[in-house]
C-alpha cells in the first residue's frame, strides 16, 4: 500500500469515527432536547390551568368525558383531574413520564406532567400530557436527513482529501520516478531539485543527489578499475604465454619440461578465461554496452548451430530446431549470441552420449518464450537455486568449467530485462526458458 493511499485510508477511519461519534451524540441529544421541549410546554401549559382555576373548571376536569379540551379534536393534548384521598403529606413535586395512555378508543404515546395541589380544602392530582407521535416524526425525519448529510460530508472529505494527497505528494512521486526508477547511469544522473515546497521532499531530493554523486564516483573508480585490469592482468598473462609457447617451440626441450610447461600454459589459458569472463561480466552489469542491435532470435540459433555443428555430432546427439516465430528484440547482438552459446553449449557438455537437444518457441500476448531442453544429467533443487552464482558448479572431472557461464547468461539476460526460469530434475535433464517482454 502507498503511501497516498495510507494518508486515504487513515482520513478515511478518522472521520468515520468522528462522524459516527457525533451522529451517536447527537441523536442522544436529540431526544434529550425534544424531552426537555416538551416538558417546558407542559410547564407553561400548567401555570395557565393553575392561574385559571376554579370550581366549574376543577367540575368540568373530573368528568371523564372532558379529558380533552375543547380546542383539541386530534387528541394531542390532554387534561386529566383527579381526586387524591388526603393519606399522606401533599407532595407538591412536579415529575415527567413518558407513557401510552388510551383516550377515546386511541392509542398514543404522551410526555405527561404530573402534579399534586389542594384547592379548597381538597387535594387533586393533575395530569398534563402531550403526544409524542409528531415530535417522534420529525425526529426520525431529522435523523434521515442527517445521515445523509453525514455520508454526504464523508464522501466529500474523502474525495478532497485524496486529490490533497495526491497534489501534496507528487513532488515525492517525481522524485522517486525521475532520480530512482529512470537512473540506468550514474553518469547521467541529472541533479536538478524536483520544484516543491515540503521540506521533507526537499531534504529527500538532496540526500538522493548526495548518494547518486558517491555511486557516480564509485562506478567511475570501477569502469577504471576495469580497465587497470584488463591492462595489467591480460597484458603480462598474454607476455607469459607467448614466453612458453616460445620455449616449447626450442628443439632438444625433455619432456619432463615440456609436460611442466604444457601445464603451466594450461593454467595461464585458464586464468585469462577466469580473467575475461568476470571482465565481461562486470562490464554488463555496469552498462558499459550499447543496446542499438536488431536482433533476430531464429538467425541467432541457426547461426550457433554452425558454430557448435562438430561438438553435437562428436557426442552423437540430436538437435531438433522448432522454433517458428520470427522474434526481433533490440539489444546488443554480441552479448545475446554469447547468451544462447553458453545455454547451448552447458546443453551439449553436461547432455549424454546419444542425447538430445530441442530448442521450441511460443508467442503470447504480453511475452515471447524460448525454451531450450536437453536430456542431460540434470540438476537437483539445491544446485539450480545457486546456478546463476558466480563460481558455483556442480563437480564433474570430465568436463571442465569455471562456474561463470551461468553468470554471464544471468549478467546479460538482466542487461535486456529477459527472465530465464530452470526446471530440471537430476538424471532426466533440463529445460532453460527464456521470457521476452512484449511492450
Amino acid at each position: 500500500m502507498n503511501l497516498q493511499a495510507k494518508f486515504a485510508l487513515y482520513n478515511a477511519i478518522t472521520k468515520i469515527a468522528v462522524i459516527l461519534v457525533l451522529g451517536l451524540i447527537i441523536l442522544l441529544s436529540l431526544e434529550t432536547i425534544s424531552s426537555h421541549h416538551l416538558d417546558g410546554r407542559l410547564t407553561k401549559k400548567r401555570l395557565k390551568v393553575i392561574a385559571n382555576l376554579s370550581s366549574n373548571e376543577i367540575d368540568s376536569l373530573l368528568n371523564i368525558q372532558h379529558s380533552f379540551t375543547d380546542y383539541n379534536i386530534l387528541k394531542d393534548e390532554f387534561v386529566v383531574l383527579s381526586t387524591v384521598p388526603k393519606t399522606a403529606k401533599l407532595d407538591t413535586t412536579i415529575s415527567f413520564t413518558t407513557e401510552r395512555r388510551e383516550i377515546e378508543g386511541d392509542i398514543e404515546i404522551y410526555r405527561i406532567l404530573n402534579e399534586q395541589f389542594e384547592y379548597d380544602n381538597k387535594r387533586y392530582k393533575l395530569e398534563l400530557g402531550e403526544t409524542m407521535t409528531a415530535m417522534q416524526a420529525v425526529k426520525t425525519t431529522i435523523r434521515f436527513y442527517m445521515l445523509i448529510v453525514l455520508v454526504i460530508a464523508l464522501l466529500v472529505t474523502l474525495i478532497t482529501d485524496f486529490a490533497f494527497t495526491k497534489f501534496i505528494l507528487k513532488p515525492f512521486y517525481q522524485i522517486i520516478d525521475q532520480k530512482l526508477n529512470k537512473v540506468n547511469d550514474p553518469t547521467s544522473y541529472n541533479y536538478q531539485n524536483v520544484p516543491t515546497h515540503t521540506t521533507d521532499f526537499k531534504i529527500l531530493d538532496n540526500s538522493i543527489n548526495s548518494l547518486m554523486r558517491k555511486i557516480s564516483t564509485l562506478f567511475s573508480l570501477e569502469k577504471q578499475f576495469i580497465a587497470n585490469v584488463s591492462h595489467e592482468l591480460l597484458t603480462p598473462i598474454s607476455i607469459l604465454s607467448g614466453r612458453l609457447e616460445n620455449i616449447l617451440a626450442a628443439e632438444n626441450l625433455p619432456e619432463e619440461h615440456e609436460n611442466k610447461l604444457f601445464a603451466s600454459l594450461k593454467t595461464l589459458n585458464r586464468l585469462k578465461a577466469i580473467i575475461n569472463s568476470l571482465l565481461l561480466i562486470s562490464k554488463v552489469e555496469n552498462d558499459q554496452y550499447l543496446k542499438t542491435d536488431q536482433i533476430h532470435v531464429k538467425d541467432e540459433l541457426e547461426e550457433i548451430y554452425e558454430d557448435l555443428e562438430d561438438r553435437i555430432q562428436d557426442k552423437k546427439l540430436g538437435y531438433t530446431n522448432e522454433v517458428t516465430e520470427d522474434f526481433k528484440l533490440v539489444g546488443n547482438q554480441a552479448l545475446f549470441h554469447t547468451l544462447l552459446v553458453n545455454i547451448i553449449n552447458n546443453a551439449i557438455k553436461y547432455n549424454v552420449t546419444g542425447g538430445h537437444i530441442t530448442i521450441k518457441d511460443h508467442l503470447e500476448a504480453h511475452r515471447y518464450l524460448l525454451s531450450i531442453a536437453d536430456t542431460g544429467i540434470g540438476m537437483d533443487k539445491k544446485i539450480i537455486d545457486n546456478a546463476f552464482k558466480r563460481f558455483e558448479r556442480e563437480n564433474d572431472d570430465t568436463e571442465e568449467g569455471f562456474g561463470l557461464g551461468l553468470a554471464i547468461v544471468n549478467s546479460i539476460a538482466k542487461f535486456h530485462q529477459l527472465e530465464i526460469n530452470i526446471q530440471s530434475e537430476k538424471g532426466k535433464g533440463s529445460v532453460f526458458t527464456i521470457e521476452f517482454p512484449i511492450a
